[in-house]
């Protein structure tokens, strides 16, 4: 959670910067088809629902702590890993792999949401291009006017093409790296408590 915190920071950080430098103002003014904001309440939804993975991730591994001190964790995934180990005959496997899905839950997600962002963004570029070509079919290249008035709305659309895809890749990017390391702290978490009941009678 608290690399979440970190992370979270150091992107609020950057965009408190881009809102007092007019980057964020010049997107809103530019994007006439709202896909960026769109992009950034989903960047905003799925970093919350990363939060909540942390969260339950870093009450499992206070568990684990209260295990490796020689306690009973009653609660929690691996306090009902373990009741369950014991009442179970044989093979351990099957337990620890639905354990790991258990864990794992929630990564999933954030590599769907990851593509969805990515994939707006490309929507962005292809509606942009589409607004920055219109103009053209049917052009009087003689009427000086109509030659402006084109180059403004493809200007427009060129800014259309470009904020999306930059909004996407960002958002795709931050949520790759999010969603990284909350699955290497699902593994290192998970692997310590193998390695806990493996060496230890608990």
């Amino acid at each position: 959670m608290l690399r979440w915190l970190l992370f979270t920071g150091v992107v609020v950080f950057a965009s408190v910067l881009a809102w007092r430098y007019g980057f964020i103002r010049l997107v809103a003014a530019s994007d006439r088809t709202h896909i960026t904001p769109v992009i950034a309440v989903l960047y905003a939804l799925t970093s919350l629902h990363n939060l909540s993975r942390a969260v339950a991730l870093s009450r499992e591994a206070a568990a684990l702590e209260v295990l490796r001190a020689g306690g009973v964790a009653r609660a929690g995934l691996f306090g009902g890993h373990l009741q369950a180990l014991r009442a179970r005959r044989g093979d351990p496997t099957p337990l620890l792999r639905l354990l790991a899905d258990r864990l794992g839950a929630g990564l999933a997600f954030g590599a769907l949401m990851g593509d969805i962002l990515m994939k707006l963004g490309l929507l962005g570029t292809i509606v942009g291009f589409i607004l920055m070509l219109g103009p053209i079919a049917g052009l009087d290249a003689q009427d000086d006017l109509a030659v402006r008035a084109a180059m403004s709305v493809m200007s427009q659309g060129m800014g259309v093409a470009m904020f999306t895809t930059l909004a996407g890749l960002v958002g795709a990017l931050l949520l790759r790296a999010q969603y990284a390391m909350l699955e290497h702290a699902t593994v290192t978490v998970f692997w310590d408590f193998v390695r806990l009941t493996e060496t230890s009678n608990v």
